[in-house]
Order: C-alpha cells, then sequence, then structure tokens
C-alpha cells in the first residue's frame, strides 16, 4: 500500500548540472545566483565581475574582494576571469537546517572609488539525506479484544532535505489485519496510525511483523524504513482516552524554572488497576523535549525544567502517553504543542568595517567612511532595529540594502579644528523596553597643505649696535603653520634685493631651520643707518605656501669718530692760529670761535669746549665757551698780561668713553692802533672765497615704551657740505651766510604697533637732545648774527 502525505505530488524531472540564475532585482542592486549543494570544487557559479559591470584588468588594483558574514571559505572569485566558484563543500542542511530558503550572501568591495554590491547565491537542495524514523523498531502492546478500526499512533520519518525532496510517502507491508492511516489535513493533529482492519486473536496470531517504508520524492527517491513488531495482548478492554488528541499552548520565553504548561486529561471505563492512568511522554520523545520539561506521572500535569529560548525553537512538539495498569496495559494518545512567545531578550548586533580611514580634510560631502551591519535575533518588532549617530558630527548613515548602513561624509572638515572624531552609532530594537547596542568609530582627519606660515606681526624692529663682530647673532624669526607634519615643516630664507650697489646677502644671512637672523660684517652707522629688509617663510607642502615678514634693523651709533675741527683761525693738534687782540677791549669781547664736528650722532656728536689751565698755575684772561666754542675774554687786559697769550682747547665729545681733539690759539696783546683793520679774518681765508666744511646735522626722537605697544621713532640724519663766503659790511662788520647741500629731500616718518626688539642696546637716554652751534648775541656783541633753516628737497641753507 502506497499513501500520500497529504500534498499534491510534483515530480519533476530535473537534469542533474549546475542550475545558475542570475538576475537584477529592481530597484535593489542585488544580484542572485544559485548553486546545488554537494557541488565539486571549482564548480562554475556565475561571472561575477561581468554581471556587476567591473573591467577584469581592474579588479586587482581596485582592490576586489568578497565578504561574507557566514561561510566566507564556500565560494571564492578568479581574479584572473572574474568568475565566482565552488571553493569547498556546501551542505545546505548544515548551514540552512530545515530552512524553505536557503542562500549565502556575499558583500562584493572595490576601491578607488569604493563601490559595495550585495550578491545573494541560492543553494539548490539536492535529494541526498534519506527518510529516517526515530529508531529502527517499533513495538506495539495490542490487546486482542480491541474493536475494530482502532488507531494506534507512529512517529513518521523526518528528511534533512528540503522541498520536493523532503516530501515522504509511506508504505505498509501487506498484511491481513493492519492499515496505514495517513493524515490529510493538519499533520500536527493527527499524527501516522495503524487502524485495525481484523479482529486480533493472540491464540492465531501472538505476534505480527509488520515493515514500515517512507520514501521521498527526490530524484532518485530515498527510503527508511522500521519494523514494527504487534504483540497481542489479551484482557483489558478499554484503552485511556484523552478529552482531546491537540492541545495548544502559547509559552513566553525564558519563563522561571517550574512553570506550568498544561494539564491533559484523560479517563478509563474500566474499573480497578485497568482504570487507573499513569501519565508518561511517548518513547517517541526527542531528549530535547526530555530536558526542557517533566510530565507528572499521577496528575499528567506538564512543566518547564529547562531555558526556552524562542530564537532555539519556536515551537514545541509532545507526545503524551496515558497507560493504564490492566493487564495487559492499554494507553490512549495525545499532542501537546507548546507555541513559544518572542521577548525581547537580545540586543542589536553591530558589525563595522573600516575601509577609508584616515579621511582627507579636503574630501567632498558623499565619501563612504565605513560600512555597518546590524542584526536583531527577536522577531517582528523585537528585531527590528533603527541605527542614530552621535550628534553635531559631520557624517550621517546611509542605508545601503536591508540592515546595512554607509558611513559618509555629511559636511566639510578641517583638520585644524578637529583632527579626530569619535562617532558613536547606536543601534536600537523596536521592542518594549527596547535593547540597544553602541560601536565607536574613530575617524581621523588626515592634513591638507591649507595653511601658510604666518607670523606673530607683519613688522620687527630690532636695534644693533654698529661694530658688531661678524655673524653676530641679531634677531629670530618665528612663524608658525597650523597644518601638520610635512605641512607644517617652516624653512626661512632671505628676499633678496640690492642694498646701495650690494646684495642684502652680504649684510645678512638667516638660517633656514631656526630663523636665526645674523650680520654678515660688522656694520657703520655712518654708512647705513636703516637696513630693511625681509623674511620669507616657506613650509614643506606640496604646493608650499608662504609669507614674508619685514625687519627694520637700526644700526646704533657707538662713539668711533673723533671730534674733527673745521678749517679756523684755531689749529688741529700740533697746530697753532694767531689772533691779534687790542689791550683796550673789556670782559666779554670774544676773540674768535673754535668749530668742530663729530661724524657720530646723539651724545657721540654732541661737543663741549675747555680751555686748559696756562703752565705754570697762572690764570688766564680768557675762557670758552662750553657748547659754543667761543673764546672770549673774561676781565679787561692790562698790562701785566703777557703779550702772547697761548690757549690750548680741548674739544670733547660725550661718549662713553669719550673722544677728544685740542685746538691751539695764540693770541697776541697789541696796543689799540696796532690792531689791524680787519683783524677778524681767518687766518690762511682766501679773502671772500668759499671756505668748504662738513656739518653732522642730527635730529633723534626717540619714544620707546617696553610695557606697551607703540613704538614711535623719528630719526633724521644727514651729512651736509657747506661753502660759507665772508664779506664784509660798510660797519665793518662781518657777515657769512652758510649754504648747505644734502641728498635728504624729506622727513620720514612712520607709526606701526609693534614689539620693540633691541640687541645689545643700553637703556634709552631720557635726556637726549639736538645739538646746533650757536652764537652769543647782544650790544657788546661785535658780531649780529641771525640764524635761518630753510628745508629744500635737496639743500639746507642757513643764513649767519
Amino acid at each position: 500500500m502506497v499513501y500520500s502525505s497529504g500534498c499534491d505530488q510534483r515530480a519533476r524531472n530535473l537534469p542533474l548540472i549546475i542550475i545558475i540564475l542570475a538576475a537584477w532585482e529592481a530597484g535593489s542592486g542585488q544580484l542572485h545566483y544559485s548553486v546545488p549543494e554537494e557541488a565539486k570544487h571549482g564548480t562554475f557559479v556565475g561571472r561575477i565581475a561581468q554581471d556587476l559591470g567591473l573591467e577584469l584588468e581592474e579588479l586587482v588594483p581596485r582592490l576586489f574582494r568578497v565578504a561574507s558574514k557566514s561561510r566566507a571559505d564556500l565560494l571564492e572569485v578568479n581574479l584572473q576571469n572574474g568568475v565566482l566558484f565552488v571553493n569547498s563543500r556546501i551542505d545546505r542542511e548544515e548551514l540552512c537546517g530545515r530552512s524553505a530558503e536557503c542562500g549565502i550572501h556575499l558583500e562584493v568591495i572595490v576601491d578607488r572609488p569604493l563601490q559595495v554590491f550585495h550578491v545573494e547565491v541560492e543553494v539548490k537542495d539536492v535529494n541526498d539525506n534519506p527518510p529516517a524514523f526515530p529508531a529502527t523498531q517499533k513495538s506495539l502492546f495490542i490487546a486482542e479484544s480491541r474493536p475494530l478500526h482502532s488507531r494506534f499512533p507512529l512517529e513518521g520519518a523526518s528528511d534533512a532535505d528540503s522541498g520536493e525532496n523532503a516530501l515522504l510517502t509511506y508504505r505498509l507491508s501487506p498484511n491481513e489485519y493492519f492499515t496505514l492511516d495517513v493524515p490529510t489535513n493538519h499533520e500536527q493533529v493527527k499524527p501516522l496510525g495503524l487502524v485495525l482492519g481484523k479482529p486480533l486473536d493472540r491464540e492465531e496470531a501472538p505476534e505480527l511483523h509488520l515493515l514500515l517504508t517512507a520514501t521521498d520524492g527526490g530524484k532518485p527517491e530515498l527510503t527508511g524504513t522500521v519494523e514494527v513488531l504487534v504483540t497481542v495482548l489479551d484482557a483489558n478492554d478499554n484503552a485511556p482516552v484523552f478529552d482531546r488528541t491537540l492541545y495548544t499552548v502559547k509559552l513566553p520565553e525564558n519563563v522561571s524554572i517550574g512553570t506550568q504548561v498544561i494539564n491533559p486529561n484523560a479517563s478509563d471505563l474500566d474499573e480497578g488497576l485497568n482504570g487507573d492512568i499513569i501519565y508518561s511522554f511517548s518513547s517517541d520523545v526527542s531528549p530535547e523535549i526530555k530536558s526542557k520539561f517533566h510530565i507528572d506521572a499521577l496528575s499528567g500535569e506538564i512543566t518547564v525544567i529547562g531555558l526556552i529560548d524562542f530564537e532555539e525553537r519556536k515551537a514545541h512538539k509532545i507526545l503524551v502517553e496515558a497507560i493504564d495498569k490492566g493487564f495487559p496495559p492499554l494507553a490512549g494518545h495525545c499532542t501537546v504543542l507548546v507555541e513559544v512567545v518572542d521577548a525581547n531578550d537580545n540586543a542589536p548586533q553591530l558589525i563595522i568595517t573600516s575601509l577609508s580611514l584616515p579621511i582627507s580634510e579636503d574630501a567632498q560631502p558623499g565619501r563612504v567612511i565605513t560600512l555597518l551591519s546590524v542584526s536583531d535575533l527577536d522577531s517582528d518588532a523585537n528585531g527590528l532595529v533603527t541605527c542614530s549617530l552621535t550628534p553635531h558630527v559631520p557624517f550621517k548613515l546611509v542605508s545601503t540594502f536591508k540592515n546595512y548602513y554607509s558611513l559618509v561624509l555629511d559636511s566639510a572638515l578641517d583638520r585644524e579644528s578637529v583632527s579626530l572624531y569619535n562617532v558613536v552609532v547606536t543601534a536600537r530594537d523596536g521592542g518594549s523596553p527596547s535593547l540597544w547596542a553602541t560601536a565607536s568609530v574613530s575617524v581621523e582627519v588626515a592634513d591638507v597643505n591649507d595653511n601658510a606660515p604666518a607670523f606673530a606681526q607683519p613688522e620687527y624692529t630690532v636695534f644693533v649696535k654698529e661694530n658688531n663682530p661678524p655673524g653676530c647673532h641679531i634677531f629670530t624669526v618665528s612663524a608658525r603653520d597650523a597644518d601638520a607634519q610635512e605641512n607644517a615643516l617652516v624653512s626661512y630664507s632671505l628676499v633678496e634685493r640690492r642694498v646701495g650697489e650690494r646684495a642684502l646677502s652680504s649684510y645678512v644671512s638667516v638660517h633656514a631651520e631656526s630663523g636665526k637672523v645674523y650680520a654678515l660684517q660688522p656694520l657703520d652707522h655712518e654708512e647705513l643707518e636703516l637696513l630693511q629688509f625681509q623674511v620669507s617663510a616657506r613650509d614643506a607642502g606640496v604646493p608650499p605656501l608662504g609669507s614674508n615678514v619685514t625687519l627694520q634693523v637700526f644700526v646704533l651709533d657707538e662713539n668711533d669718530n673723533v671730534p674733527e675741527l673745521l678749517a679756523s683761525r684755531a689749529g688741529g693738534s700740533g697746530g697753532a692760529v694767531s689772533e691779534l687782540v687790542p689791550r683796550s677791549v673789556g670782559a666779554g669781547h670774544v676773540v674768535t670761535k673754535v668749530r668742530a664736528v663729530d661724524a657720530d650722532s646723539g651724545y657721540n656728536a654732541w661737543l663741549s669746549y675747555e680751555l686748559q689751565p696756562a703752565a705754570g698755575g697762572a690764570r688766564s684772561p680768557f675762557r670758552v665757551g662750553l657748547y659754543t666754542g667761543e673764546i672770549s675774554t673774561t676781565r679787561a687786559l692790562d698790562e701785566a698780561d703777557a703779550p702772547l697769550q697761548r690757549l690750548l682747547v680741548l674739544v670733547k665729545d660725550h661718549g662713553e668713553p669719550a673722544l677728544t681733539a685740542t685746538a691751539t690759539v695764540l693770541v697776541s696783546l697789541v696796543e689799540s692802533g696796532q690792531a689791524p683793520k680787519a683783524s677778524r679774518a681767518l687766518a690762511g681765508a682766501r679773502g671772500p672765497e668759499a671756505a668748504l666744511v662738513d656739518v653732522n646735522v642730527y635730529l633723534i626722537v626717540a619714544i620707546c615704551a617696553v610695557s606697551s605697544l607703540l613704538v614711535l621713532t623719528l630719526l633724521l640724519y644727514t651729512r651736509l657740505r657747506c661753502s660759507a663766503p665772508l664779506t664784509e659790511s660798510a660797519s665793518g662788520q662781518a657777515k657769512a651766510t652758510l649754504v648747505c647741500s644734502s641728498a635728504v629731500g624729506s622727513w620720514s616718518y612712520s607709526q606701526q604697533r609693534r614689539q620693540r626688539v633691541c640687541s645689545g642696546e643700553e637703556p634709552p637716554r631720557r635726556d637726549l637732545m639736538a645739538f646746533s652751534p650757536s652764537l652769543p648775541q647782544g650790544p657788546s656783541s661785535t658780531e649780529n648774527v641771525s640764524l635761518k633753516i630753510i628745508l629744500f628737497p635737496t639743500s639746507l641753507k642757513i643764513n649767519i
């Protein structure tokens, strides 16, 4: 006899070759293939590179790779021809159990640019598992008094395959007593069973040996058998009967030990021992059921003794027997179906794959940084996962496929503002209360050379004393670059220019790494008072960026020039001039004037005059003006004064140490009638011809506030070339006009907020003053002097 399992049997004539299906789902971007299980190594699955639109020569340069969350070694791609092939044995039952659908999900990743493809490879079932019964032999004890059409349940066979390969039909060996009853509706309500078709007679046939065969629907078909041994018993006429053949109960997962599941009830019409019932699980119940549930033998109550996990099994089918104590014992049967209700006891799982780190700060929005996948073992709302990011970060999550996300750049980056982001991804399910999981991604921002070196201020003022040693350090420039590594490596150089007829590099140099500025030769204040130049700072980025800073180096004067006597009747050191003075002059009479200049500036050029004591300690009737150099009488002359007076005038500057020069003046005392009319004529003068002199004019105003940001510097220095023709008026007075020419054409004034930097400079004096010769005026003077200074573009005219 042959029976169907209740579903329409469909015979398919499938060739034993590899079935490959490659198609793109509309809108999903997913590639599908199929491959039968148990395929040999090297079996062709699909031309994955061609189907994805990738060129073979770009697979290796773009780092083509395949990843899988499950068995990554089952499938492999030949990078030479772009073919996906079977790498190792695929066992569908091991991979997916008895699930109706079974597939291997692959992530295909290529870089430059980053692309992610999802490939689903369906594993087709082959009929490689025969039907299997729980045991090779089944014993039934049936009383001979059992009425016709009595039914005796049997445990059916199971097939590890799926689909038609697991579609079973049953066949019972020919016999005259029993027929096979196969359920046609709900297989859980009424199991497979034997139906008594002829009364049993223990005396005629005490034992019956039956063979039950199960055949699957595969090609070729596979079979399994169980031997059914029927022992005919005598006496007990009524078997226990349950009030229902199927009990259905819903049980939450993770219930505590001892929780009652159900209490099935059976009754027996017999009396005495034949009516006493003992409950038990059927001998066909699996050890897993026995490890999770317990049945009380007297009451039939079923309780929980193990962990009930929805993720492990969603339902449990328990076969329960009620056996009386008659002889022979009779049994009744029922089925308890326990449906497990899911609880939100599994937090989401996050898997992060870092692909493109660090990320350049000039990366464009939309750049993929990291791939993420989320999963939750729970079902329905408990397994529905949503993802979110840490707020206020320049990134966002983009859903790519089902529970797959990409972390992409959402806005521009600036490494100088933030160089590292710790991005926290939170996955939260829809349970109540919800569960969540977090994962942290450290996104490092790589530097781009987008910042030029910057100086603290655009200009520096440096003061250096003249006559410095060659190679001395006069200043250090420093520029800061906000970039990193090579982009922040700063080097310094001079911006070359001409200083007069010489190159700037002959005066100063700058160390490329430290920024120290050195004076290569001694500087001369009289030759060069201000050296202004620029230093360039360049970083090592590609392309390099740079900026310049201006240095104003003021060469400070030192007292290195002795006073120089101008041509007059006063002689220099070692020489002498003569003057004739009438004895009749009174006190305050101006005899002559010693004139001298100093090539230095400031105090170093401020001259004073002293009359040296006469030999023998005699008191001289003459004196010299401390700052004017005028020699005049201190009293009226008398006959006791020597006719020849030798005056030694010491000219001294105010430098440290002071430098001096001496002038000798010989004064002859004569009677009033003997003095020549033009006694004021200069000794050695050439009449009305012009006398050429060199005059230094200095005007220095310096205000330096170290504690403030204001430095005001005003400097004027020039060397004048002057001529002084001497004329005589009708009244006998001498008049000279001094005309001086200079290269200075205008005043130069600048005011900037800057830091005052001095190198080798003493504290500034507060009593600096401008010095210019002056002549006494008054009714007693023999000369009328007027001083008028007119500033021209190229000359300075002084009328005396």
